[in-house]
This record gives C-alpha cells, structure tokens and sequence, in this order.
C-alpha cells in the first residue's frame, strides 16, 4: 500500500508539474522602461519653449502718410492723431543667458527700434535694451531686467549633418508661440543676404514672417540656429528656411557684451574658392578650401609664412569649405586673438598660427561718384575690395555686391582705394569694372 500510494503521490506531481503554466516573465522595474523607452519630443518642447520669447518693435521712423495728412483742418476735420502712426512689426527672440537676461535675434526685427517689448511664454512682458546690433550677420543682441528666466544651451552647429532632425520655434504672422518640425536640408548656404556674412543652416521645418529671430534646435533641445530668412514667392513657407549657425551668432554675440558692435579683423591676404580643376593644377587632394590668390606685405599672412597658391583647408582644426567661409571665420574672430591655419603647399601639409589685426581704414561713399553711393570699399592684397553696401542704394542697384574684386576702371588697372576713386573721376559717362566675384572675373557696366 505504502508503495503504490507513492507511486501515485509520484505521477500525480509530474501531472501537476506539466499541467502548471510556466511562470509570467518578473515585471521590468519602472526606471528601466523609462530608460528603454524614446523620449517624446513634447518632452524636450516642455523645457526648451519657454526660453523663446516674442517681440514686439516700435520703429522710430514713422510710417508713411498721404501729405493730406499733414493739413490742420483736414487732421481735425477726420478727427486724425497729431503725429503719424509709428510703424509696428513682430518677430522673435531667444533667451541664451538667464542671469544676464540676454536675447538674441535678428538685426532686421530690431532694426531702427524706437522701443522693444519682450513677452515671454509665461505672458509676462518688460522692456528690452538693444545691447548691439550686426547687419552683416543679420544678429542682435537685447537685454531685460528679469528673474526665473529659462536659458537655451547651445549646441554645436559646426556638428551638424544634412537629414538631422530639428525644431523652428517662433511667433509667426504674430499668432503666438507655434512650433514646427524638419530636418537639415542644406549646410553651409550663400547667396541668400548678399551684403553679409553667410553660412546658413537650411531646413524644411516651417519658417514663416514672424519666425525671424526665433529659434533652431536639436531633437534633444539644444540651440543650433536664429531663425533668419525663408524663401517666400507667395509669401508664404514653402520648405525652405534658413538660420544662422549658433556657432556664428555665439562669436557676433561676444563681440556685441564687448564692444556693444562686431570689430572685423583681417589677416592680409586675398583668396578664392577651391574647384576640382584648381585642385588638380596644384596636385592636392582636397575638395574643399581656399586658394590664395595674394599676400600683402607685413601683414599676418606675409609674417606667418603664406604665399600665393597655397590652400588654406582649415581655421582652428575646423574645415572650410571656401573662401567665404574662410572669411566668416577671419572676419568673425575678435581682434587680437590668435587663430591656427592649415594649409597645403605643393605636397606638404602645414600649420601656422597667426593674429588677427584690425581691417584698415574704409573709403567711404562720400568720396565716390553718386552712381556708387552706399558702397564701402577697403585696399586688400593690391587690390580694392567691396566691403559693403547699403541696401537699396545707388551701388547696389547697380550690380555691385559685398566682397567684389575690382582690378580695374575702364580697362585702367587700380590697386587702391586712392586709385579707384581718381580712376572713377576721370570715368566720363560709363564706368565699365573688371571685377572677380567667388572666383569669376566679371565685367559689370554702370550708366
């Protein structure tokens, strides 16, 4: 009996063992889900929004009227204000220092400020100081006096690849916060603001009017980019925008707490971008760079070493893709400072650290001819360079752009300032330049 009751006590236990489910997987603890799981992007937004603060600018120049306006009797008559309504625009801004209240946006959503309102995300609202302003980046630095403030982080733009996500944050058409998502289209963009300083981030996130100044950031909310411009035929986003790299407004920021304006310097020498049938000419391997065409004499350039024909491949062990970048990072680094270039010379890869002086003194319109009013031009490496020009004059609705190379006034070869001006004068009727731009000689004619 013992036995067999064994024997059954036995097989009942194995059936019980086979009948019996195996036991349910332990739960995974809570943090390791949450560790495991993609953070939403409203996460991120939750943290980065309120950093993006609307703006509001009244101009100091008046908006233009009918002359009836100016009547007494007819003001009184329709009941009209004793002064012109001042012009009022909308755009955008970002908070970058919490402690010190600092703003950056766009020169063009400041530009000529009577007064600048800020309104944060929470609906409060203060006045805005304009700490300085640069046209050639299209960057302005504002200040408020403010506690509990929320600062963005800045990323590095200089890291950024084509198809990288990215979110535009901004006020447009004066509707309120609003956020967009894209990516990166395109890097390192020209051609969109002739007269400055380029290297644009482009992306397909919607940027609208309104949007100026806002901000570009990273998927895990870091701020790449300002918000600047957007290609519009029908006034409208069309999926493409541009921003400026934060690496860039970051060097003009600087600069603005410094000096309260952009102080540009040079290292002496002219260039041009490198092609691939440059590059096979001078036996290099490199598809990108800048090729010098020329070395003043005693300049940084001359003493560390440059001569004509090398090409310079990278600015602070950061690669250049031409000779606009190479200016941007030239042009941007503060006055004094030290930069370390690398270039190619036949076979051999050099290095040579040189300092950055400040640009020489600039001719000014008032010493040219009224068919160039606007223009700035400055003696560069035997030649005259276009420094800048003021938009919507006289020099640039003649053709003439930022950055041309002109060599020559009516076939007459100048080298200066003194000799572009003395050539201009004795120019007659037509003025026909022999100029470079990006490279290309060109031949611009002026009536």
């Amino acid at each position: 009996m013992t036995t067999r009751s064994s024997k059954s006590v036995g097989v009942f236990a194995a059936l019980v063992l086979i009948l019996v489910p195996a036991p349910l997987p332990a739960a995974q603890p809570q943090a390791a889900i949450s560790a495991s799981t993609p953070r939403s992007l409203a996460d991120v937004l939750e943290e980065v929004t309120p950093a993006v603060v609307n703006i509001a600018v009244r101009s100091r120049t008046p908006t233009e009227t009918n002359p009836l306006y100016n009547d007494p009797f007819f003001r009184r008559y329709f009941n009209l204000p004793e002064q012109p309504q001042q012009r009022l625009s909308a755009g955008s801004g970002v908070i970058v220092d919490a402690d010190k209240g600092y703003i950056l946006t766009n020169h063009h959503v400041v530009a000529d400020a009577g007064e600048i309102a800020v309104t944060l995300k929470d609906r409060r609202r203060f006045t805005a100081e304009l700490v300085g302003s640069d046209e050639a980046t299209d960057i302005a630095l504002l200040k408020i006096d403010a506690d509990k403030l929320t600062a963005l982080s800045f990323g590095d733009s200089g890291a950024l690849r084509v198809g990288d996500s990215v979110v535009a944050i901004g006020n447009p058409f004066g509707l309120g916060q609003t956020v967009t998502s894209g990516i990166v289209s395109a890097l390192g963009r020209g051609g969109i603001n002739v007269e400055g300083y380029e290297d644009f981030i482009q992306t397909d996130a919607s940027i609208n009017p309104g949007n100026s100044g806002g901000a570009l950031v990273t998927a895990d909310g870091l701020l790449v980019g300002i918000n600047t411009a957007i290609i519009a035929p029908t006034g409208g986003n069309v999926g493409i925008g541009f921003a400026v790299p934060i690496a860039m407004a970051s060097a003009v920021m600087g600069q603005l707490v410094e000096h309260g304006e952009v102080r540009r310097g040079r290292i002496g020498i002219s260039a041009q971008d490198l092609t691939p049938d440059l590059a096979e000419a001078l036996s290099i391997e490199e598809i990108s760079g800048a090729v010098v065409g020329s070395v003043e004499q005693n300049s940084p350039a001359a003493q560390g070493g440059l001569q004509a024909g090398d090409v310079i491949t990278a600015v602070n062990n950061r690669k250049i893709t031409g000779s606009a970048d190479l200016r941007n990072r030239v042009g941007l680094a503060p006055i004094g400072s030290e930069i370390e270039i690398e270039y190619r010379r036949d076979r051999d890869r050099k290095t040579v650290t040189m300092r950055i002086e400040p640009e020489e003194a600039i001719a000014k319109s008032d010493a040219m001819p009224a068919r160039l009013e606007g223009a700035e031009f400055q003696d560069a490496a035997g030649n005259v360079v276009v420094s800048s020009i003021k938009d919507g004059s006289a020099a640039a609705r003649s053709g003439l752009r930022t950055g041309d190379v002109i060599v020559a006034v009516n076939r007459r070869p100048i080298a200066t300032v003194a000799e572009l001006a003395a050539a201009l004068k004795h120019a007659g009727g037509t003025i026909a330049l022999d100029l470079f731009r990006g490279g290309a000689k060109l031949f611009l004619v002026i009536r």
